[in-house]
C-alpha cells in the first residue's frame, strides 16, 4: 500500500490543474486587464467631456455660473486617488497655471473668455443633413437621377406628394425649412462689461496690408529709373516738363531744352539760348512731333523735334510766359503780365484772342478732355474757367465761373477723364489743399488738406485714382483713391520740392522733376493683366497736318 501511496503523491505534485498563484500572469488575463483600464479611461473622458459640455451650456445660459466654474475649474482638473489633496501638490498646480489678465488684476474675465463658443447641442444636424440633401437634390442632374430612380421603383411623384413631405418635414422640425440656415448662431454673444479691455485685441484687428486687400493693387513704392537733371531751375511758377505721344519727354535745363526718347534711351539737345534767356514752359502738340516753348522773354516758339528746327516765333506777351495749354491747333499761353493769348498757328495773324481775369502772374493752364473749357489758375489765388467759343478750340470773353477758396497760388490743375465737368485745383504753401470744383454749376464738390505745398496734379487713365505732386516738407508723390480721397500711398524719394509731374502716353507710368536736380520715373499706374484687355494696335497715328499749313 505505501508505494500505491507514493504514486499518487507523485501525481499530486506534478499535476497542472490547479491555480498557479507564483507564476507569471498569463496573456489572456493581461489583455483582459488592459481591455478593462482603457473602458475606465473611456467612461472617465466622457464625464470629462460630458462636465466640459454642461460648462459650455451653462456659459450660454448664465454667465456668472461660468465665472465661477472657469475659476474653480474642479472638473477639468486630473482627480487625484481618494479625492485627497496634498498642500505641497496644491500650491505647484498653482503656480503652474497660466496667469490671465483679469485674475492679475483680481478681476473676473467677462463671459467666460475673450470669445463666444456655441453649444453643439443647439445644433439641429438631422434638420442640416436633410437641408444639404435638398439642396444637392435640386440641381438638374441630381433632378433627372432622382426621375430616373423613382421610375426603376414604380414609384410617382406628384407635387402634391412633394408639397406634403415637405410640411411633415416642418411640422417635425418646427420651423420653415427654407428660411433655415444651417451655420448661424442661436444666442448672440453676451456682452463684455462695462470698461472691458480686450487684451488680444492687437492680434485679433491687426489692418490687413494694402497689397492683400480685396480690390486693391500693388504700387511699387522705389522709382523705376532716375535720370540727373543738372541745372534745372527750382521755380514755382515754370514748367519745364512733358512727356509726347511719341514717348519723348522734354525738358529743360538751365538755358538749354533736351529730349530723351523714353523707348530707346536716347538724349539729344533741341536748341541752347544765348544770353540769359532760357526756356520758361514747354508743351507737345497731341498729335505730333511739334514742341512749343515759351521763353523768358515773352515770345513762344514752335520746333519740330524730328528735323530739330525751329517753325516760327509768335510775339505778344511784355512778360515770361511760363505756361502753356494746346487745344486742336490753337495754343493758348499764359504770362506773367496776367494775359492768356489765344494763338491759332495756322495763321500769319497768330493772335486770336485775349483773356483777361487775372492780376498776377498765370502758371496753370489746361483744357478738358473735351476741349469745352479752358481752366487758368494764378498766382492771385484764383481759378478761372473759360468756355469755348461757339464750339471753336478757343476761349473767348469773360470767364464762366471764377473760384476764390484757395490761399495761395495755383498751379496744379487737372480734368478728370471720366468726368469732363470735373476740375482738379491745388494750392501753394499757403493753402496745401486739393478742391474739386463742378463747372457744370460753378460749386466746389471737396476740399482736402494735404499738409503740404500741391505742386503737380494727374488723373490716372487706368484707375479711378489722382496723384499729386508736393514740395515743402516731405517733397512726396502721393496717390489717393477718388472720389472718396483716400490715400494709397506716398511716393518718397526726392530731396527737393517736386518741382512738376508727367505722364506716359500709356498711362502706366509718371515721370517727376525735382528741386534736387533728378527725374524719377514711378511705374504706378501699371495696368492688371488679368483683368484690362491689351488694345495695343501696330498702326500708327497719321502725322498731324498742322505743320504743313504752319508759317
Amino acid at each position: 500500500m505505501a508505494q500505491f501511496k507514493h504514486l499518487g503523491e507523485l501525481n499530486s505534485f506534478l499535476s497542472m490543474d490547479g491555480e498557479n498563484v507564483k507564476g507569471p500572469v498569463s496573456r489572456w488575463q493581461r489583455k483582459l486587464n488592459l481591455s478593462a483600464a482603457s473602458t475606465s479611461f473611456n467612461s472617465s473622458a466622457l464625464a470629462n467631456t460630458s462636465a466640459r459640455q454642461t460648462l459650455s451650456i451653462s456659459m450660454t445660459g448664465n454667465a456668472n455660473n461660468t465665472l465661477q466654474l472657469s475659476t474653480t475649474g474642479n472638473s477639468l482638473k486630473t482627480p487625484r486617488k481618494n479625492g485627497v489633496k496634498t498642500t505641497v501638490a496644491s500650491s505647484t498646480k498653482k503656480s503652474s497655471q497660466t496667469p490671465s489678465k483679469g485674475i492679475s488684476n483680481g478681476q473676473s474675465q467677462p463671459g467666460g473668455g475673450d470669445r463666444f463658443i456655441p453649444s453643439r447641442t443647439t445644433t439641429d444636424f438631422d434638420l442640416g443633413h436633410y437641408i444639404v440633401k435638398q439642396g444637392a437634390t435640386g440641381n438638374e442632374d441630381n433632378a433627372e437621377n432622382e426621375e430616373s430612380a423613382a421610375a426603376a421603383t414604380n414609384v410617382p411623384t406628384s407635387p402634391k406628394q412633394s408639397e406634403r413631405m415637405k410640411s411633415l418635414s416642418e411640422a417635425m422640425s418646427g420651423c420653415d425649412i427654407s428660411k433655415q440656415r444651417l451655420l448661424s448662431f442661436r444666442t448672440k454673444a453676451p456682452a463684455p462689461p462695462e470698461g472691458h479691455v480686450n487684451p488680444l485685441k492687437a492680434i485679433y484687428s491687426v489692418k490687413t496690408p494694402m497689397s492683400a486687400k480685396s480690390g486693391s493693387r500693388y504700387i511699387p513704392n522705389a522709382p523705376e529709373r532716375i535720370l540727373d537733371a543738372p541745372e534745372i531751375m527750382n521755380d514755382y511758377y515754370l514748367n519745364l516738363m512733358d512727356w509726347s505721344k511719341d514717348n519723348v519727354i522734354a525738358v529743360a535745363l538751365g538755358s538749354s531744352v533736351y529730349l530723351w526718347n523714353a523707348a530707346t534711351g536716347t538724349i539729344e539737345m533741341l536748341f541752347e539760348n544765348e544770353g540769359n534767356d532760357h526756356a520758361c514752359s514747354l508743351n507737345w502738340i497731341p498729335e505730333g512731333h511739334i514742341l512749343a516753348v515759351g521763353t523768358s522773354a515773352g515770345t513762344v516758339e514752335l520746333w519740330d523735334c524730328e528735323s530739330i528746327k525751329r517753325l516760327r516765333v509768335m510775339n505778344g506777351h511784355s512778360a515770361r510766359v511760363g505756361v502753356l495749354a494746346w487745344n486742336a491747333h490753337v495754343l493758348c499761353s499764359g504770362s506773367r503780365d496776367g494775359m492768356i493769348i489765344n494763338h491759332d498757328v495756322r495763321n500769319r495773324l497768330h493772335n486770336i484772342g485775349m483773356l483777361q481775369g487775372h492780376t498776377q502772374e498765370v502758371c496753370g493752364l489746361k483744357w478738358s478732355p473735351d476741349g469745352k473749357y479752358l481752366a487758368s489758375g494764378g498766382n492771385d489765388n484764383l481759378v478761372n474757367v473759360w468756355s469755348a467759343a461757339n464750339g471753336a478750340p478757343h476761349a473767348t470773353g469773360e470767364p464762366l465761373h471764377v473760384f476764390n477758396a484757395h490761399q495761395a497760388a495755383i498751379r496744379a490743375l487737372a480734368w478728370c477723364p471720366w468726368q469732363p465737368n470735373v476740375l482738379a485745383s491745388g494750392g501753394g504753401t499757403a493753402d496745401r489743399t486739393i478742391k474739386f470744383w463742378n463747372v457744370a454749376n460753378g460749386q466746389l464738390m471737396n476740399s482736402v488738406d494735404t499738409k503740404s505745398q500741391v505742386c503737380g496734379l494727374l488723373f490716372s487713365k487706368t484707375y479711378k485714382e489722382l496723384i499729386s505732386a508736393h514740395g515743402y516738407v516731405n517733397n512726396q508723390l502721393s496717390i489717393w483713391k477718388y472720389p472718396s480721397m483716400t490715400k494709397q500711398v506716398d511716393l518718397m524719394g526726392h530731396t527737393g520740392r517736386v518741382l512738376q509731374i508727367a505722364m506716359s502716353p500709356d498711362g502706366s507710368t509718371v515721370m517727376s522733376a525735382g528741386a534736387d536736380e533728378t527725374l524719377r520715373l514711378w511705374n504706378c499706374f501699371t495696368p492688371d493683366p488679368l483683368l484690362v484687355k491689351k488694345e495695343k494696335t501696330g498702326v500708327r497715328e497719321k502725322p498731324s497736318l498742322l505743320k504743313q499749313s504752319m508759317r
